[in-house]
């Protein structure tokens, strides 16, 4: 057995949370000990991510959002008129056109 020394807050604090999930001190360290840690999940990429989180946007929340994303932000936050669309980061220009 190995023994951290803690000062009583931090050891009181543990409790706490251990109790809060209905478990005694040590089988909520075992639970914490056996969760999968972040560097053992595949890594994914974050356009993967974003798009899942989007799925849970309801639709009607979708259909307010701007078509023209971030790239008029201060027009949609602030009111700002908006900005003309930059030739070189325009959505709608494909890869290699002029």
């Amino acid at each position: 057995m190995t023994v951290i020394d803690l000062p009583d807050e931090q050891a009181a604090a543990l409790k706490a949370n251990a109790a809060a999930e209905g478990l005694s001190l040590e089988a909520w360290l075992q639970k914490l000990a056996e969760q999968e840690r972040p560097d053992d999940r595949p890594r994914r990429h974050i356009a993967d991510v974003i798009l899942e989180n989007m799925q849970d946007v309801p639709p009607e929340i979708m259909a307010t959002m701007p078509e023209d994303g971030a790239s008029q932000h201060d027009h949609h936050i602030y009111g700002w008129p908006k900005k003309e669309a930059s030739p070189r980061f325009s959505p709608t220009r494909s890869i290699g056109s002029p």
